[in-house]
């Protein structure tokens, strides 16, 4: 196991660390991550990001079986020391458990991003509800293994070893069993056939997803023609629909050149690591259960929507969406954060509301029903001031915002756009610019001209 790249994570959704095997703090953590998507914690002692572990093998063995005797029931973990440059260091895997556990003391904890949680009575019912429910993606497939794609499954074997937390040491089956991609007889799953099959919707047609632009800010179209202008319907891998989504997106999203700063740059219509991570969520988090629905990615004039079918999972809320993680499907969600299409755990909501907001977009809008999830980006811009227009004259502004769509401006230029204001005037307000640091002066005399620096 690459303990140093737990150590350089740190705590969060799938790891602790713990410099001493304290039973009652073994065991809340043991629960958090089984009632959640799993984890490993590392024991042993840590200086400069190195394991220095000085923690007794006998010393874990006891802690570790006072803290399951204090989980309702048992949960479910298997321990293995890691290479240390002095003394001992452990690193105890939890997997996701589909049994609902609980401390002896009655709490039922939950983990949420980097602390274990206690649930509330109606948390600890929509999450017993949830653990019901959550087996979907390991029931065996009617497929053989040679459904799979051999070029998917070494991608994400390759990834899989290089994002360590034990990667490197498994087979390639092992790491098809990890993702529960493979049963315990090793034969296909759902989870499998929707990661790696070349052909998932033979089994579940519902697990594609479909991309519509439509003309305008409804889906009507105007006098009986149809409402949209792109319609595609995209299948495959899970991997193929996020990829294959994202580029049809970015064909048809529009761009706009803005001055950042003294810089002419070209932006997309909504920022791409929001939209990526919309696309990723509804991938991830669907409830493949349901028939007939498939994802639906609507692209409109004034604003993106990307509808999940399936409603929130287990405990989650529209109120406790940006803080807490739970995932319906955690075998897949568990590939796909090992693929790279997810960064870590739990951050995905949180991140698409931080680009919205740092490129200067309403926040995303989510909306729940029983059997659907939307989330809706908005295109609007309230972009903020440039800072030079906080330092300059409303006639210097006005050749500023000339610039945003000319590569350059004249005198002659900014008489046009001033010509009530005398010529000595305007020549020095660009002047005026250029020692600001604004403006270029490009030539001489009759060919002069004035850029942005």
């Amino acid at each position: 196991m690459d303990v140093r790249e737990l150590l350089r994570r740190g705590p969060g959704q799938l790891i602790e660390l713990l410099a001493e095997p304290e039973a009652r703090i073994l065991a809340e953590t043991l629960v958090a991550f089984a009632n959640a998507d799993g984890g490993t914690i590392v024991v042993g002692r840590v200086a400069e990001d190195e394991p220095q572990g000085d923690v007794a093998p006998e010393d874990l063995e006891a802690a570790l079986s006072q803290a399951l005797g204090l989980c309702r029931p048992p949960v479910p973990s298997e321990w293995q020391a890691v290479d240390a440059s002095r003394g001992f260091v452990a690193a105890i895997v939890v997997p996701r458990s589909p049994e609902l556990h609980s401390l002896s003391d009655g709490r039922v904890l939950l983990r949420s991003g980097d602390r274990n949680r206690p649930l509330s009575g109606e948390e600890i019912r929509h999450l017993a509800s949830a653990k019901g429910t959550g087996e979907f993606e390991q029931q065996p497939a009617l497929a053989t293994v040679a459904e799979f794609d051999e070029r998917l499954m070494a991608d994400y074997a390759a990834r899989r070893r290089a994002r360590g937390a034990r990667g490197e040491q498994m087979t390639d089956t092992e790491i098809l069993e990890d993702c529960g991609a493979l049963d315990a007889a090793l034969a296909p799953t759902m989870a499998g056939m929707l990661l790696f099959g070349r052909d998932p919707q033979r089994l579940l047609p519902q697990s594609g997803a479909v991309l519509v632009h439509f003309a305008g800010t409804s889906a009507g179209g105007r006098d009986g023609l149809p409402g949209y202008t792109r319609r595609e319907e995209v299948g495959g891998s899970l991997s193929h629909i996020i990829e294959r989504v994202w580029d049809v997106i970015q064909e048809e999203m529009r761009h706009e050149s803005v001055i950042n700063g003294l810089r002419r740059e070209e932006q997309p219509e909504y920022p791409l690591p929001a939209v990526r991570e919309a696309v990723v969520n509804a991938v991830a988090h669907r409830d493949y259960r349901l028939a007939g629905r498939r994802i639906e990615v609507r692209l409109f004039d004034d604003r993106l929507e990307i509808i999940s079918p399936g409603g929130l999972p287990g405990h989650i809320t529209l109120d406790n969406i940006v803080e807490e993680h739970f995932s319906r499907n955690p075998r897949l969600v568990r590939g796909l954060y090992y693929w790279g299409f997810i960064e870590e755990l739990g951050l995905g909501i949180d991140r698409m509301i931080d680009e919205m907001a740092q490129a200067g977009h309403p926040a995303p809008q989510f909306e729940a029903t029983p059997f659907t999830f939307k989330v809706t980006l908005r295109n609007v811009r309230e972009r903020p001031a440039s800072k030079w227009e906080t330092v300059l004259t409303e006639r210097q502004i006005k050749a500023l915002r000339f610039l945003r769509d000319h590569d350059r401006i004249t005198n002659r230029d900014y008489h046009d756009l001033c010509p009530d204001v005398t010529a000595e005037t305007l020549r020095l307000d660009l002047v005026d610019m250029v020692d600001k640091g604004v403006l270029l002066r490009v030539g001489d005399k009759r060919g002069t001209y004035y850029m942005l620096k």
